[in-house]
Order: structure tokens, then sequence, then C-alpha cells
């Protein structure tokens, strides 16, 4: 039974460290194109949205997708696809991409605004912090409890067993 609360705050954790890995990894990304000094002309291909939520008496989630197609520095072709940009961005038309080359192109149609990518991937990443913590201090305070108070014992603790003239008892 005391796996249950080693177990779901396990996964929890894990699932914050792999999202707080993913926010990191495309504000680096981000940052990179930016500083790559590298632009190109890039035409919208497509916009759509789609939707979560909704169910029930939730609230509906909108995320806006645009993909975008330039031609790089040297000859190739790149096609990619971002999320949130603004509204006023329609299918034909033509934007400034920033992109850094390498083995793979990373582009991002989003103007540099240092500052705000930043700030909200600090944000986010303390936000992560405050749940992994949680879940750590979840755990602790499990394990410390459940051997202080006997959480979790199944009743085959032989530690305290004690043999008086030869007849074994526990206390």
């Amino acid at each position: 039974m005391d796996v249950f609360f080693y177990l779901v705050p396990g996964l929890i954790l894990a699932l914050v460290l792999f999202a707080a890995y993913r926010v990191l990894r495309r504000a680096m990304q981000i940052r990179r194109a930016w500083n790559s000094g590298l632009t190109a002309e890039a035409r919208c291909l497509r916009m759509y949205t789609t939707t979560h939520g909704g169910s029930g008496d939730t609230s509906v989630h909108s995320t806006l997708h645009h993909v975008f197609e330039f031609t790089a520095r040297d000859g190739r072709t790149v096609r990619f696809e971002e999320e949130d940009g603004p509204g006023t961005i329609l299918e034909g038309d033509f934007v400034t991409v920033y992109y850094a080359e390498g083995a793979t192109v990373v582009a991002t149609a989003k103007a540099p605004r240092r500052t705000v990518l930043a700030a909200s991937t600090i944000g986010v990443l303390a936000f992560f912090g405050v749940v992994a913590g949680f879940c750590i201090v979840f755990m602790v305070t499990f394990s410390q409890m459940s051997d202080e108070f006997g959480f979790g014992d199944d009743g085959d603790d032989t530690t305290n067993v004690v043999v008086v003239d030869g007849v074994t008892m526990t206390p």
C-alpha cells in the first residue's frame, strides 16, 4: 500500500522534470535562432487552431498554429510549425523568420523579445520547481512518518521480537 505514496509522486516528479526539460530546450532553441543573426522571408502555408477542454463545465482553450516554409542560406527548403503565433498572420502571408543553421535548422517567426522569453521560462521553471519540491517533501515526510508511526506496516516486522525462556513474544 505504501508503494502508492511513492509511485504517484514519483510519476508526477518524472512528468514535471520532462516538461521542464522541454520548456528549457525550446527556450534555448528560440534564443539560438535569434542570436544567429540569420533571417529569411517565409511564407505561411497553413494556419489552424486546436482546442482542448469544453466537456462538462470546463473551459475551452484554443491554440493557434502556423506552418511556415522558407529557403535557408545553404539552399535547403525548411518547413516548420509554430504554436501561439499572432492571429494577424494568415495563409499566404510573408513573414521574417529567425533561424540557426546546423544539422537541423531551428527557426521561429516570433520577433526577438529576450526578456519576455527569459521571464516566461523562469516563471514556468519556478512553478515546476515548486511542484517537484512538493513531491520530494511529500515522499520524504511519508517515509519519516511511516518509520515513526508504523504507516505501511504489514505485520511482518521481526525486529521487535523478544524471546523469554524459549517463548517468542512481540511487544
